[in-house]
């Protein structure tokens, strides 16, 4: 059992390789991050491929709105818990390996998924699911950490971002089309083969850490001082005391349902409610993916570049923008593609900004670099129970609405839950906002303990 353990322990630092002018540094991290980041965005396909096959899985009666909201209900409260523990262990761990053995959890779930339409085992598996894709964020994260920084890491961690984003489009591109052309089965298998490829990216170009490829720790004097003070437990239990960290986990908690309502339950409500076919609106949804990849790309960076990292002021802003296009989404009559079209871009662009933001940079920012896994696993916490919540809570207020015509077909009535969408995006920005506040008020104390004069 120990020498099972001992494999996802923090790789062993190499003695230091001759690496004068940085270039053979500069490559290993490039392809870390490349790796990593591709395959992050792998996992996303085997965490969404469900979203994906729902409106098969009701139009072909093999299970009801409220079986499918328990069902992506569990993947979201075991990743949520998932996230906190495997970020907790990520600051610790084999980052690589990590992530192989999530990855490889994820894929064989997936495979399951295609072979059965039993709710309570495809509810286990999924739920199963959830804590294997709890494995991939914290590690590329602490991954992050390791390898950039401080003045990097905005940008950095906006340009890993896009992964979120490629791998929602991926998804609902490829996965869709497999799904109207073979079957939902199919769209599961497929998302199988992507997981077994991020394994093999990782597998063949990721390192652990600059130490186990030969190289200087990162920035490592001021993280010295700090571990040799409190250590690493000490430093992730310090951020349980923080309360802006908690305002920020409950602003990312309610900005997770409004997100989830457009990728989860996205195509299901347009083909409902605005008339569109499977394609068309998973087309529709995957523009969120392309332009996601705007926001969480840019964002990083032009906080980093501009603002100096100071990122709150944006982070409102893409807040207030968000709700703005959700509300487009959900209350334009049908018929007005183009519009919908827009409110998926504004939607994607501002969403991939907050998930770079709210999503776990601001939280990395106040915390120390030896806790970065940990801050992102609170944020996680938080975010995947509000997802969670609210997959059940739409499930039920989709059946609570849902009537039967005179020839047999169902009809669905979206206005309460629409409401339930967007005040939980509004109440985020609420969130975000007081967040900022105590930011400010702790640095400003700070501050003046340093400026105020020492007297006898």
């Amino acid at each position: 059992m120990n020498s099972l353990l001992s494999l996802f322990h923090a790789a062993p630092a190499r003695p230091l390789v001759a690496d004068p002018d940085g270039r053979r540094f500069r490559r290993v991290r490039w392809l870390t991050f490349l790796s990593m980041s591709l395959s992050y965005a792998l996992f996303y396909v085997c965490r969404l491929s469900f979203n994906v096959a729902k409106p098969a899985l009701v139009g072909q009666n093999l299970l009801s709105p409220t079986q499918l909201g328990m069902i992506g209900s569990a993947l979201f409260f075991t990743y949520a818990v998932g996230k906190l523990v495997n970020g907790f262990l990520a600051d610790h761990a084999n980052v690589r390996r990590f992530m192989m053995l999530g990855l490889l959890i994820s894929a064989v779930v997936n495979a399951c998924m295609g072979l059965t339409t039993n709710a309570i085992i495809l509810t286990l598996a999924w739920g199963l699911n959830g804590w294997a894709q709890s494995m991939g964020v914290g590690p590329c994260v602490v991954s992050l950490s390791r390898w950039y920084a401080d003045k990097e890491r905005g940008t950095f961690y906006g340009f890993w971002s896009i992964a979120h984003s490629l791998g929602e489009a991926l998804t609902y591109i490829a996965v869709a089309a497999v799904i109207v052309t073979w079957g939902w089965q199919y769209g599961y298998f497929l998302a199988t083969a992507m997981g077994v490829l991020g394994m093999l990216l990782i597998y063949l170009f990721m390192a652990d850490s600059p130490q186990s490829a030969g190289f200087a720790e990162v920035d490592g004097g001021r993280e010295e001082v700090l571990l040799k003070t409190v250590g690493k437990w000490g430093a992730q239990l310090a951020l349980l005391k923080n309360p802006a960290l908690w305002l920020l986990a409950l602003a990312s908690c309610l900005m997770y349902i409004g997100r989830y309502a457009v990728i989860s339950w996205g195509v299901f409500f347009l083909e409902n409610a605005k008339g569109y076919n499977t394609l068309s609106a998973s087309a529709l949804i995957s523009i969120t993916g392309v332009f996601g990849i705007v926001g969480t790309g840019l964002s990083g960076l032009v906080s980093d570049r501009f603002f100096d990292g100071r990122r709150h002021g944006l982070a409102i802003l893409f807040g207030l923008m968000n709700s703005a296009s959700l509300g487009m989404f959900l209350f334009l009559p049908g018929g007005h593609y183009w519009l919908d079209a827009l409110a998926m871009m504004l939607f994607g662009l501002s969403m991939g900004a907050l998930l770079c933001f709210l999503g776990g940079l601001m939280a990395v920012d106040i915390a120390a670099k030896s806790a970065a896994g940990a801050a992102l696993g609170m944020i996680g916490i938080a975010s995947y129970a509000g997802a969670a919540a609210g997959e059940i809570l739409t499930g039920v207020l989709i059946e609570h609405g849902t009537t039967l015509a005179q020839d047999g077909s169902k009809l669905y009535d979206f206005h309460t839950l629409s409401l339930f969408w967007l005040g939980a995006s509004l109440i985020s920005v609420l969130m975000t906002a007081l967040f900022s506040g105590q930011v400010h008020r702790r640095k400003r104390k700070q501050q003046l303990l340093i400026d105020t004069p020492l007297t006898n």
